[in-house]
C-alpha cells in the first residue's frame, strides 16, 4: 500500500495542481492559509505566489500581513485580521473586509513579519496592479517596480510589458525591467541593454540608478559611467531651458502688471502709485465672479475666467477713470504730489477691500483647463502659466491694434508726442487723458485676473509687483508698449538666472543696480519715444 502510494503521489499532486488552477477563489483561500508555517523566505515566496493570482481579494490580506494585523485563531486556525478599537479587539475576514466580531486579546497569534517579508509584500502589491484594468494604476505599480528593482519579479514585468498597449505605461515597465535586470545574474549582454534603457530615460530617476553602477568595475560599469556623463549634459541643457521657460513666465506676469503703467506713465507723465491697487480690483473681480457662480451655476466654472476678465477690466478701468477726474487732473505738471496723492489712493483702496472682504487670503480656483502640467522632454510646464503666457500676448497685440488702427490710439499718441499741439489741432486731451487713464486702469485689471491664478489674493497683492512695474517701464522706456514687452521679459529670465546663484533677494537687488547703471547711459531706456515734446 505504501509502495502503491508512493507510485501515485506525483500524479495526484498534479491533479491537485490542476483542480486548483481553474477556482482562484480556492487557490487564495489555500495559499492564505499556509501563511503562519514556513521561514520568512517561505512566507516571502508565498506572498509571491498570491500576488500572482490576479485576485483583488489578495490586497487586503496582503495589507492586513504588512501591517502586522493578520492573526490565526488559536480555537481553529482560522486567519483573520484583528484590529484593535478602543479597548476591544474586533476581528475582519481578511478576504471581504467582513466584521466577524469581538475577540479576546490572546485568542489569536500574529503571523509574523520582517523587514524582508514587507519588502516582498510591497513588491507584490506592485505587481498585483501591473494588470489593473486602469492604466493609472499600472503606471502607479510600474513606479513602484522601478524603485524597488527587485530581480524576482522579472516575470511579471515581462507578462505585463508583453499585454501593455498603453505607450507611457509600457516605457515606465522597461525601465523597472531593466533595473531589474541590472540587481539579477543575468548576462553581460542583457546588463548592456539595461543600461541603454535606462540612459534613455535622461531624468534624475536614471542617475540614481547608474551612478551606484558606475563605480564598479568592468565594461558595464564603463557602460553606465558613459551614460552619466551623457545625462549630466543634457540636464545642464534642460536647466537652462526651465530658467529660459521660468523667466518668460515671470516676465509675462511683470508685462501684464507694467504694461497699464507704462501707457499712463508715457503719455501723461503722471507716476500712479494706485497702479497695484487696480490689479488688486482685478483680482477681488475675479473671486466675486466666481463665487457668484459656485452659488448659482457651479456648472459654469470652467467659464468664470473667461467672465471675470471684461468685468475686471471694466470695473478696475472704471476706477481709474474715477481717479484721473477725481484726482489727478488737478495735479499735472506738479509729480511729486501726484505720486503723493496716487499713494494715498493705495491706501485708501486697499482699506476698502479690507473692509469688504476681510484682510485674509481669498480663494480663486484654477478653471480645469488651467490645472495640471505636461512635459517637453525634462521641461515641467504647467497649464496656468502657460495660459497666463498666451493671455498676455493677447492682451499686447490687442492693445498694439489699438494703438495703431483706432482713432483713439491716433490721439493717444499725439498727445503722447505734442500736447499742445494735439489741444490745437482739435484734440481733447482732457478726454484723451481720462481714456488713457482709464485704459491703463482696465489692463492693470486683467493683470489680476491673471495673477489670481498663481499668487494669493489679498489687499496687499498689488504691492508686490508696483516696484518690479516701474523698472520694466523705465528700463524699457516710458511710454513704449515695446519697451514694455522686451523689459519684462529680459527682466524675468535675467532674475531666473540669477536666483539659483544669488538668492531671490540679491538677485532682485543686482536687477536694480543693472537698472541703475543702464539709464545711466540710457535716460529713456531701451525703446526711447520719439517726437517734439519729448526731444524738448
Amino acid at each position: 500500500m505504501t509502495r502503491l502510494t508512493s507510485l501515485f503521489a506525483p500524479i495526484l499532486m498534479l491533479l491537485a495542481l490542476v483542480t486548483a488552477l481553474p477556482g482562484a477563489a480556492a487557490t487564495l483561500e489555500e495559499l492564505m492559509q499556509r501563511l503562519p508555517q514556513g521561514s520568512y523566505d517561505d512566507r516571502a515566496a508565498l506572498v509571491m505566489e498570491i500576488a500572482a493570482t490576479g485576485d483583488e481579494r489578495a490586497v487586503p490580506l496582503l495589507e492586513a500581513l504588512g501591517e502586522g494585523d493578520l492573526q490565526e485563531l488559536k480555537s481553529d486556525g482560522t486567519l483573520v485580521r484583528v484590529v484593535k478599537e478602543g479597548k476591544t479587539y474586533t476581528a475582519y475576514d481578511p478576504l471581504t473586509g467582513e466584521s466577524l466580531g469581538e475577540i479576546g486579546r490572546r485568542d489569536g497569534k500574529k503571523v509574523k513579519v520582517n523587514n524582508g517579508l514587507r519588502r516582498a509584500i510591497r513588491s507584490a502589491l506592485g505587481i498585483m496592479t501591473l494588470r489593473h484594468p486602469d492604466p493609472a494604476k499600472r503606471l502607479e505599480a510600474a513606479e513602484a517596480a522601478f524603485k524597488s528593482g527587485d530581480p524576482d519579479q522579472l516575470e511579471a514585468l515581462d507578462a505585463a510589458l508583453l499585454a501593455e498597449s498603453d505607450r507611457e505605461v509600457a516605457t515606465v515597465l522597461g525601465a523597472a525591467r531593466a533595473v531589474a535586470m541590472l540587481n539579477s545574474d543575468a548576462t553581460e549582454a542583457d546588463q548592456f541593454e539595461a543600461v541603454t534603457t535606462i540612459a534613455a530615460m535622461g531624468n534624475q530617476d536614471a542617475l540614481g540608478v547608474l551612478l551606484p553602477l558606475a563605480a564598479g568595475e568592468g565594461p558595464v560599469a564603463e557602460a553606465a559611467a558613459d551614460a552619466v556623463a551623457d545625462i549630466e549634459r543634457s540636464q545642464k541643457v534642460w536647466g537652462l531651458a526651465q530658467n529660459v521657460w521660468y523667466g518668460l513666465s515671470l516676465g509675462s506676469v511683470l508685462m501684464l502688471a507694467a504694461i497699464g503703467l507704462a501707457i499712463t506713465f508715457g503719455v501723461m507723465g503722471v507716476i500712479n502709485m494706485a497702479h497695484g491697487e487696480l490689479i488688486m480690483v482685478g483680482a477681488y473681480t475675479t473671486f466675486v465672479v466666481q463665487e457668484f457662480i459656485r452659488n448659482t451655476m457651479p456648472e459654469m466654472f470652467g467659464w468664470s475666467l473667461l467672465i471675470a476678465a471684461p468685468l475686471a477690466f471694466l470695473t478696475a478701468g472704471a476706477v481709474g477713470v474715477a481717479i484721473e477726474r477725481g484726482i489727478v487732473r488737478h495735479l499735472y505738471g506738479r509729480p511729486l504730489e501726484t505720486l503723493l496723492a496716487t499713494w494715498g489712493v493705495s491706501l485708501i483702496l486697499q482699506q476698502t477691500v479690507r473692509s469688504i472682504f476681510g484682510p485674509n487670503n481669498r480663494e480663486v480656483g484654477n478653471p480645469d483647463w488651467m490645472s495640471g502640467a505636461f512635459e517637453l522632454g525634462q521641461l515641467t510646464i504647467t497649464y496656468n502659466r502657460l495660459w497666463i503666457l498666451v493671455f498676455s500676448l493677447i492682451v499686447f497685440a490687442g492693445l498694439l491694434a489699438l494703438l495703431k488702427r483706432t482713432p483713439m490710439g491716433l490721439q493717444m499718441r499725439a498727445v503722447t508726442q505734442n500736447r499742445a499741439m494735439a489741444a490745437d489741432m482739435g484734440i481733447r486731451t482732457g478726454w484723451v487723458d481720462a481714456m488713457t487713464f482709464g485704459l491703463g486702469a482696465g489692463i492693470a485689471g486683467l493683470a489680476g485676473v491673471a495673477l489670481s491664478q498663481i499668487d494669493n489674493v489679498s489687499p496687499n497683492l498689488g504691492q508686490s509687483y508696483i516696484v518690479d512695474s516701474f523698472m520694466v517701464v523705465v528700463f524699457g522706456g516710458a511710454g513704449n508698449l515695446w519697451g514694455a514687452f522686451a523689459g519684462a521679459f529680459t527682466l524675468g529670465v535675467a532674475n531666473k538666472f540669477l536666483e539659483p546663484v544669488a538668492g531671490a533677494v540679491l538677485a532682485k537687488i543686482l536687477v536694480l543696480v543693472f537698472i541703475i547703471l543702464f539709464i545711466q547711459k540710457r535716460p529713456r531706456g531701451l525703446f526711447a519715444l520719439k517726437g517734439r515734446a519729448v526731444e524738448a
